[in-house]
């Protein structure tokens, strides 16, 4: 909380015609392209970790496919998440999120300007309509954003288990998966203070259709999972 209050003081002058911006296109969002929509969320999330004593220390950017219609997944630590990823990912993209969320202030109009898809984690059927609506949307060209621990770890740098069913959009679209892993990023919004961190993003090498076809959803979850885990070791953070 203390950070966010941070941001908004040392962008005080910023924040309203962005806010009000934001809501705006949210509440009219057919009527504006999605890049334009994206590229203000991006400018208000980098203004974010400008302000908010964030080193954000971004690594594998030349690791993200040039064309769009692939999934984006990596560990879940906190509230920050998404937002580093949105803040260094020039791409627009959408993301399948918890339901809990879609209306708290400020997450909501991101719901509406990405046309990101709620999921009720305890609703097997409803769940399932949105695996569907995702894998259609990727085959269509848009990219998405998941978490596959399905919840923040609460365990800092140590990751949950991966869900087999969150690749099922994969598996349905033959995309491609691009792996990440962030570390330290549950110190940003998920502990009080407003001293500095460092949150490291890294874009791993992404996973094509031909390495994961042999395998089922299990597979395919562990297989991810171990890659970004390696990774977060191979730093030193775990």
């Amino acid at each position: 909380m203390w950070r966010i209050l941070l941001m908004v003081w040392r962008n005080f002058w910023k924040v309203p015609p962005a806010w009000f911006k934001l809501c705006h296109y949210a509440k009219h969002t057919d009527k504006y392209s999605y890049e334009e929509k994206y590229n203000h969320i991006r400018y208000i999330l980098q203004m974010a970790v400008t302000s908010g004593n964030i080193d954000l220390q971004v690594t594998g950017q030349e690791n993200i496919p040039e064309n769009p219609g692939f999934l984006l997944c990596g560990n879940h630590q906190g509230m920050f998440d998404p937002l580093a990823i949105v803040a260094s990912f020039k791409m627009p993209l959408a993301a399948v999120l918890k339901k809990e969320l879609k209306d708290i202030p400020f997450l909501k109009q991101l719901i509406a300007c990405t046309k990101s898809h709620p999921m009720d984690r305890g609703d097997v059927r409803q769940s399932m309509k949105v695996i569907q609506a995702v894998a259609k949307e990727i085959s269509e060209g848009r990219t998405y954003l998941i978490f596959p621990e399905g919840t923040r770890s609460k365990k800092g740098n140590c990751m949950l288990d991966f869900h087999g069913g969150t690749f099922k959009c994969a598996t349905k679209t033959k995309c491609t998966i691009l792996p990440f892993a962030l570390i330290d990023s549950f110190k940003v919004l998920d502990h009080n203070g407003v001293e500095p961190v460092t949150v490291q993003l890294h874009y791993l090498k992404p996973i094509p259709y031909e390495e994961y076809k042999d395998m089922n959803t299990t597979e395919i979850a562990a297989m991810v999972h171990d890659r970004i885990e390696r990774k977060i070791a191979e730093v030193g953070a775990i």
